[in-house]
């Protein structure tokens, strides 16, 4: 069975084909990293990671990358404001994002690229794209001529005269044409900046992907994915320039998922109904944030209400019962070697179905349906007279492989008690008169881990329950 994917680039549903036999190489647009993600960046986080883990459920090989951009005009505005160094800020927002998705279930990449550890290479590559004719330098900058790629707007599907009408250019532009788009720029007074042939300054935002996707996972690779919001202009550039630079088609699929609406509104400062996940994994399980993000399939957009989100709870707590009485039964099944093959025939089969919406573009929507499915059946098998041992764990099995696939945890942690809670705050108190800050932060992770707030306060060390 052939899993389908939407891509982007066609607009239409097609079965994966991967370059290479049994991989996957898959380059995820990662945040700018000058404050805490909100729950519109943690959206794609949730979604890929569920894309990368279903490829691996069906025995591929995945070399997932996601990037961080950690300079831009945005880093440099919060280095400013708070009297911080660039790289301190970026640091400091890697840890938290790590942090943050990592509550939310969200692996590891296989390399989280830097810009800044990338700086030679974005330089490189913006000197092969001088060479070939497809950018120029003025002034400093250096843009991107983008009448000499003919594929200008594919990914989109906007034609480039339509793009035209609607671009302008700014007072003291230096471009040829309004289309053109930045590959670097001159640094400013007091900016942070590296050398290059063009004086000092620093890239722009779309050159900084096509080269990290290009040193990490080569010239053409199988999936590129991101938000809707980046369609255009940002993935639209990184196209013109990857294949004007390496003469191959960029990427074979791309997938973009939909945006999250607060309350039925766009989500916006402006409008104050920003969420931070940093925040929101703080007051609710983040076990149920992530069930919520996957009950909509990811290209529909996804209305997000604290409201909601105790529905998705409730939902999800029928699914772990069931796993959960399915465990206990088992310590008091028989196990008796009489035909089970009715209801071993009926949980595999729930497998099946799994597989099938999975298959369609990653319908974790249809994919949760099938778990309520096998809730269902489970509180039926739960309700005979006589349960066996065999039945029982062939559904403990199913909900946990199942689950795992879309990175739900349904056993639950052993919970700590009071006093060990203290004690691990007294531990890292001590860690932190001792200047032992590594095992301080490892004491501070565990105890999020495991659902416990801290508060330093000037009295001393608050916890609570999440």
């Amino acid at each position: 069975m052939s899993i389908n994917i939407y891509n982007t680039l066609t607009r239409k549903k097609e079965p994966f084909q991967p370059l290479e036999e049994g991989k996957v190489k898959m380059y995820v647009c990662g945040p700018t990293v000058y404050n805490y993600i909100h729950i519109g960046n943690a959206r794609p986080a949730i979604v890929f990671d569920t894309v990368r883990r279903y490829f691996e459920y069906r025995g591929y090989d995945v070399h997932y990358v996601l990037n961080f951009t950690d300079v831009d005009d945005k880093l440099i505005k919060a280095a400013n404001e708070l009297g911080e160094e660039v790289p301190e800020i970026a640091n400091r927002f890697i840890k938290a994002y790590k942090e943050d998705v990592g509550a939310l279930g969200v692996q590891e990449a296989v390399d989280h690229p830097r810009v800044t550890e990338n700086m030679d290479e974005i330089i490189d590559f913006i000197k092969g794209l001088i060479e070939k004719g497809h950018a120029y330098e003025a002034g400093g900058d250096v843009y991107f001529r983008t009448r000499s790629f003919d594929g200008y707007g594919k990914l989109s599907h906007q034609s480039i005269d339509e793009l035209r009408s609607g671009a302008r250019i700014e007072v003291g532009d230096k471009k040829e044409d309004p289309l053109d788009f930045t590959l670097w720029k001159a640094a400013k007074p007091s900016e942070i900046s590296w050398e290059s042939p063009w004086g000092t300054g620093r890239p722009g935002w779309h050159i900084e992907c096509s080269t990290m996707a290009k040193k990490y996972l080569g010239e053409t690779i199988d999936i590129h994915a991101g938000g809707q919001d980046l369609t255009f202009p940002h993935h639209e550039n990184e196209i013109a320039q990857s294949e004007a630079h390496n003469g191959e088609s960029f990427a074979q699929y791309w997938m973009h998922n939909g945006y999250i609406n607060i309350e039925n509104e766009k989500m916006s400062k402006s409008l104050g109904n920003f969420v931070l996940a940093h925040d929101l994994v703080k007051r609710h399980d983040p076990q149920v944030i992530r069930f919520f993000m996957l009950s909509v399939q990811y290209r529909h957009p996804i209305n997000f209400s604290d409201e909601l989100l105790e529905g998705a709870k409730s939902s999800f707590n029928r699914i772990k019962n069931a796993f959960e009485n399915i465990q206990h039964r088992k310590d008091s099944s028989l196990n008796l070697q009489e035909d089970n093959e009715k209801w071993l025939k009926e949980v595999d089969g729930y497998k099946e179905q799994f597989i099938k919406e999975m298959n369609d573009d990653f319908n974790t929507a249809n994919a949760i349906s099938v778990l309520f499915d096998l809730t269902k059946s489970a509180n039926l098998y739960l309700q005979e007279n006589q349960t066996h041992t065999a039945v029982l764990e062939r559904y403990e099995t199913m909900f946990k492989e199942l689950t795992n696939v879309l990175g739900i945890e349904l056993e639950q942690q052993e919970e700590l008690l009071d006093e060990e809670i203290e004690q691990l705050i007294a531990e890292r108190k001590q860690a932190r008169k001792d200047r032992n800050f590594e095992r301080a932060d490892q004491i501070r992770d565990e105890l999020k881990e495991r659902n416990i707030v801290l508060e330093d306060t000037s009295q001393g060390t608050r916890w609570k329950r999440g």
